[in-house]
């Protein structure tokens, strides 16, 4: 399958695509059993143009399982779902003492990742998570053009953009409406937004893409592979149906897109442009 509005975007990265299947394509990607690793290696190889699975014994990490839809995996935290609440935010001091659960985690066991100011808050953002257990065996990322649509159905479209592009697909979101917030951006674990709660706008009466990638820990895996601009951005299926049919004749055939990509590109070719100078002129 391809697609219309990566053509208009002239979208550096195809998109991918999320897939639910009891068969895993040939030659994936996958974690081993039992290994850590972060979802968005997955994410990444999909993008890269190589399809990647996971299933409840091969998704990296427990928000990884948690994110892809297989279950409230921080149940089986290291000491438990208060110890998780306590590593996103203020720490457990008692980790210090406790075999480590990786090497290099140990600070952040310890003095917690900081994102969320106390425990109570966290358990709230966890209550309110999507969470679910899909009905397949496998979640499958892959590129967009190797769905065939004759055997399988995607659940969400994914790009990778620049803030340039993410403007383009937020615009065209709500190009038909209705009204103007059909694009949201949570905070959320990188593999959530493009997993659980892209798969809860998918099965919502009224669709919205997600933006994500805002997660500090996964950014960093993403911007060695495509650098620090990326952010992804989530479509439900049938609402991507919806924008590639709006794409033709809207904002992105005009000047006004073409022009800002065209400057884009110029930058990128001939370098920094020269300093605004802040002086004011003369008036004639």
């Amino acid at each position: 399958m391809e697609s219309r509005i990566a053509t208009l975007i002239r979208s550096t990265v195809p998109p991918i695509a999320t897939v639910l299947s009891d068969v895993a394509p040939g030659g994936a990607t996958q974690f081993k059993e039992g290994r850590w690793g972060c979802v968005m290696w997955l994410a990444s190889a999909a993008f890269k143009g190589r399809a990647a699975v996971a299933d409840v014994s091969t998704f990296g990490c427990l928000g990884g399982g948690t994110g892809l839809g297989f279950g409230n995996q921080y149940r089986n935290w290291q000491g438990g779902i208060e110890c998780f609440y306590r590593f996103l935010s203020t720490g457990n001091p008692d980790a210090a003492q406790a075999p480590a659960r990786r090497p290099g985690v140990r600070d952040l066991d310890v003095h917690g990742e900081r994102y969320v100011k106390d425990p109570a808050l966290v358990k709230e953002f966890v209550d309110g998570l999507p969470i679910a257990s899909i009905d397949r065996r496998y979640v499958v990322f892959k590129p967009l053009s190797q769905v065939d649509l004759a055997v399988e159905t995607p659940e969400v479209v994914h790009f990778l953009v620049d803030p340039d592009r993410l403007s383009a697909l937020v615009c065209l979101a709500n190009y038909s409406g209705p009204g103007s917030d059909n694009a949201i951006l949570p905070w959320a674990a990188a593999c959530q937004s493009m997993g659980i709660l892209a798969m809860r706008e998918a099965r919502a009466q009224r669709q919205r893409a997600v933006v994500g990638n805002l997660d500090i820990s996964a950014r960093k895996h993403m911007n060695s592979q495509f650098g620090p601009g990326s952010l992804t951005v989530s479509i439900p299926f049938a609402m991507f149906n919806r924008m590639e049919a709006d794409a033709p004749g809207s904002f992105l055939e005009t000047s006004q897109w073409t022009d800002l990509l065209d400057a884009q590109d110029k930058a990128a070719s001939d370098g920094p442009g020269t300093p605004i100078d802040p002086t004011p002129g003369t008036t004639p």
